[in-house]
């Protein structure tokens, strides 16, 4: 892409510019380039680490949605399942999230996980013992972690950001299992999402009343008495220790969402 330089009247056209484009980036002062994008491309034959650098990752990151959105496309109606990758396969909570990723998945359901050991696994298992689909969504991370053999349909991200928009995209709601700060962010990426309306009638079911129930004390205490919350956000979220109980709020959100939202994503019938 040419840079295009701006200039007051100049009696020498060595005079330094006033303004650089180069595309939809306004360059000023000491922000100004030597030389012109195409300049570099053509005439450059030096290292290589221009791509390592940030305009090349675009390229990535680009390729991690294409590649998320090819693979997910046909899936269908998802719920999305987290908690912790440590939670070992003797602990009740795993057989929780199995029975939970089973029953969906006997009712018509994808179940879609991070791929990774733990909740996870227990999700994915159950989710291949009925008809749904048991999806996969891994991150590149610095120590080990392979995708589960429960996995279906796998696909790996690099980054975080891409890996989190694929668990929205294509789930109709999360359950949230007993977990460390991975499921915190995916739990508060959701909330903040449905608060400020970019997700619609999007249910976030935690499972475990005893490791949940001090958060929401948290919540109601200082965070809503502070105002920093409003007493209506409270309510985006459903904690509960009984699957048939978790599986019928979700359900019950989905159906609800289908009136309020058509297949382009618009709402419909006078829903703001």
């Amino acid at each position: 892409m040419v840079a295009r330089l701006e200039r007051k009247a100049m009696s020498n056209e060595s005079e330094q510019p006033l303004a650089q484009r180069q595309g939809p980036v306004l360059r000023r002062g000491h922000a100004i380039s030597r030389g012109t994008t195409d300049q570099r491309l053509l005439d450059s034959h030096g290292d290589t680490e221009w791509v390592h650098q940030d305009p090349w990752r675009v390229m990535r990151i680009q390729s991690e949605f294409v590649n998320g959105f090819g693979a997910l496309a046909d899936l269908g109606p998802a719920f999305s399942i987290f908690g912790s990758a440590r939670t070992s396969p003797d602990n009740p909570e795993y057989a929780t999230a199995r029975e939970l990723a089973k029953k969906l998945s006997d009712r018509g359901y994808n179940v879609i996980t991070g791929g990774g050991p733990g909740i996870m696994e227990a999700a994915n298992l159950g989710a291949n013992e009925g008809p749904g689909l048991s999806v996969g969504l891994g991150i590149e991370l610095p120590f080990e972690q392979s995708m589960n053999d429960y996995v279906e349909l796998g696909v790996d991200f690099r980054y975080f950001f891409a890996r989190k928009t694929m668990f929205i995209k294509y789930a109709q709601g999360f359950v949230v299992f007993p977990g460390g700060f991975g499921t915190f962010d995916e739990l508060f990426e959701a909330l903040t999402l449905v608060q400020t309306k970019k997700v619609t009638s999007f249910p976030v079911v935690l499972m475990g009343s005893a490791f949940w129930n001090p958060l929401m004390e948290w919540l109601k205490g200082p965070v809503l008495a502070e105002g920093k919350i409003s007493a209506k956000d409270l309510d985006l979220l459903h904690i509960c220790d009984d699957v048939d109980e978790a599986i019928k709020i979700l359900i019950d959100a989905e159906t609800m969402r289908k009136k309020m939202v058509d297949e382009f994503g618009q709402l419909v019938n006078g829903h703001k």
